[in-house]
């Protein structure tokens, strides 16, 4: 059984930095894909970044490129996303989730798997 646990939101100034986590394990295939999503009150769920299983091969959307940075953790079967220079527009649930990789930045009908989300609010 696959499960995804999240963790490391919390309350930030403008500017700031943050650590999420997203354990994640009971993957049966290989090469899956590890995403990390938000979702801003009254906006859609966008994917911000993910990381191949595989190869570690990621991509990041435009909105976090050069700010995040998803990284993992084989032995502790963790994923991280490490997020710098945070701003209020980036205040939001973030997710974290499995699903087939794919070189692009993810999108939500590729993942099958859902963590129950962290919340991240930057202060101005």
């Amino acid at each position: 059984e696959v499960q995804i646990v999240e963790s490391g939101g919390g309350l930030v100034q403008d500017g700031g930095s943050l650590r999420l986590s997203c354990a994640a394990s009971g993957f049966t295939f290989d090469d899956y894909a590890i995403g990390w999503f938000r979702q801003a009150p009254g906006k859609g769920r966008e994917g911000v970044a993910c990381i191949s299983s595989n190869d570690g091969n990621t991509v990041y959307s435009d909105s976090v490129k050069d700010r995040f940075t998803i990284s993992s953790d084989d032995a502790k079967s963790t994923v991280y996303l490490q997020m710098n220079s945070l701003s209020p527009e980036d205040t939001a649930v973030y997710y974290c989730a499995g699903g087939t990789w794919y070189l692009g930045t993810p999108q939500r009908t590729s993942y099958d798997y859902w963590g129950q989300g962290t919340q991240v609010t930057v202060s101005p």
